[in-house]
């Protein structure tokens, strides 16, 4: 395809262990946020493609199951190495693709390698349990199996670290894998995989399929796919439950958030105030984990929005592979619709501290900017407050003590994660306790858990049971067998009709 006289490029599916362009015309442009241009067209997959991948992957899975669990360790800890040796190469296409800058990525890679580092203790993982002696001669263990071909649904914000979260577990496990990234930066997907076949996956074991809701549909309702991972916003995730669910397919959906932070009086003004800003701007905002509401107990208010303020002003907003800060939003759509919440927010009689519209950049004036933006006295009934911006918009809403905060915290729909600043233990025991959400920092702005606790959240932040890596991404790419067994000797008791019994 070609943009006037130059050659865009073609971001092809990966299918058995290759490049494979599909039957679908389809394509999607792929943006460079830091300029506003057109980097590449990638395939959007049709229902046909999506069949075609899942059969290539329905082929390859008896024998990638059967595979020792030593094999599938070789073949994991492989790619751990060669990740962790090129991870440069895979943050330079974060960066291009999705505009974070270059020590994101590479945190955002990290994360992620951890995940893979907690699957390669798959022989642990994959025990079942052994009880001998149930009844006389009779003994009752456990077995823990892959379900087939899974499929794994992957959002734009983390364009790595989020397939990282799932594909690792799901292969320890012994399923094959269709992976369908997000269609504005695909192209760190394709670079996992090639990976993967780095280091000694068999072909057709991870596949990556491109494509918008028609891919993502096909996946779901696909007979041969039996279970499907999500990550993105609430809205989707409850459509994908839903589809799932009515499709028979085990299903874990991790949706949208609303995160709050909550600082007491007596806390260290100036480590809240370090947080929030880390918290609100990093990756320009575009994490499910951003702190978005400061919740400040009177009477820190004023000194806590002049400290952040005052940081703020020292950020530098531009090109990810210029040392800046932040980087741009993913597309000028969604930079536009951040940005429209400024004005909601004015509107609604909010005082902007600081207006993100305004920011000077380090970087073309093409690119999708939207610099950090302050916003002080949110009312809760303001759309700025209730709507998941997912941009770097800082809200401060004014309480009274610790039991209103909590109870507006209680209020929101979402439950993924929220923090409190304190020096009171009893304050943070409280805190912990109490609220209603997933995960909780105490001091830590952003508690996502290490790779082998498991992240997810409550409420309208998870859909399904299951919450993603760590034992419970094991227990959902798995399913447990029961074997009751009895291995006769000469003096079994013969023919017996009445109800078994223990004895």
């Amino acid at each position: 395809m070609s943009n006037g006289s130059i050659s865009t490029p073609i971001i092809d599916h990966r299918v058995g262990g290759a490049p494979w362009s599909g039957a679908s015309s389809r394509t999607a442009p792929v943006y460079n946020p830091a300029t506003g241009a057109v980097s590449a067209q990638v395939r959007l997959a049709g229902a046909a493609d999506l069949d075609a991948a899942v059969a290539t992957a329905s082929a390859a899975w008896p024998a990638w199951r059967d595979a020792s669990i030593a094999k599938r360790q070789t073949v994991l800890f492989a790619f751990r190495e060669l990740l962790n040796a090129r991870k440069d190469e895979l943050a330079a296409i974060l960066t291009a693709e999705h505009g974070k800058v270059t020590s994101d990525a590479l945190g955002e890679i990290t994360r992620g390698l951890e995940v893979v580092e907690f699957a390669c203790g798959l022989g642990h993982l994959l025990k079942g349990s052994y009880s001998d002696s149930v009844s006389t001669g009779v003994d009752v263990y456990t077995l823990r199996q892959p379900l087939g071909v899974v499929g794994v649904i992957s959002p734009f914000n983390f364009p790595a670290m989020v397939p990282l979260w799932f594909v690792p577990i799901a292969l320890a496990a012994g399923n094959a894998v269709v992976l369908k990234p997000s269609e504005k930066d695909p192209s760190a997907s394709v670079w996992i995989a090639d990976l993967f076949a780095e280091a000694g996956l068999p072909d057709g074991v991870l596949s990556v399929v491109h494509g918008d809701k028609e891919a993502v549909d096909a996946l779901i309702d696909h007979p041969a796919v039996r279970a499907v991972s999500f990550v993105g916003s609430t809205p989707i995730a409850a459509y994908i439950y839903e589809r799932a669910g009515a499709a028979g397919t085990r299903v874990q959906a991790l949706g949208g958030a609303k995160n709050h932070m909550l600082v007491l009086p007596d806390a260290d003004l100036d480590l809240a105030a370090d947080a929030a800003v880390n918290a609100g701007f990093g990756s320009a905002g575009e994490r499910c984990m951003a702190v978005s509401a400061v919740l400040a107990v009177e009477p820190i208010a004023d000194a806590l929005v002049a400290k952040i303020a005052e940081r703020m002003a020292t950020l530098r907003t531009g090109d990810g592979t210029r040392g800046c800060d932040m980087g741009p939003l993913i597309t000028r759509e969604h930079r536009d619709k951040v940005a429209s919440y400024i004005d909601i927010a004015a509107a609604d009689g909010a005082d902007v501290v600081v207006d993100g519209r305004d920011v000077v950049v380090d970087g073309e004036p093409g690119g999708f900017w939207l610099g950090p933006t302050l916003i002080d006295r949110v009312p809760l009934s303001s759309r700025a407050y209730t709507d998941e911006i997912f941009g770097p918009v800082l809200s401060v809403i004014r309480v009274a003590g610790y039991d209103e905060a909590l109870a507006i915290i209680e209020a929101g729909p979402y439950g993924n994660g929220t923090a409190i600043f304190t020096n009171d233990g009893g304050a943070a025991r409280r805190f912990q306790r109490e609220v209603s959400v997933g995960m909780v920092g105490i001091n830590v702005p952003i508690p996502v858990p290490v790779a082998y606790h498991s992240f997810g959240g409550w409420k309208a932040s998870l859909f399904g049971s299951a919450k993603a890596y760590g034992p419970q991404g094991f227990e959902f790419f798995t399913q447990e067998k029961a074997v009751t067994a009895r291995w006769l000797d000469p003096s079994h008791g013969g023919l017996n009709l009445g109800f078994p019994q223990h004895d």
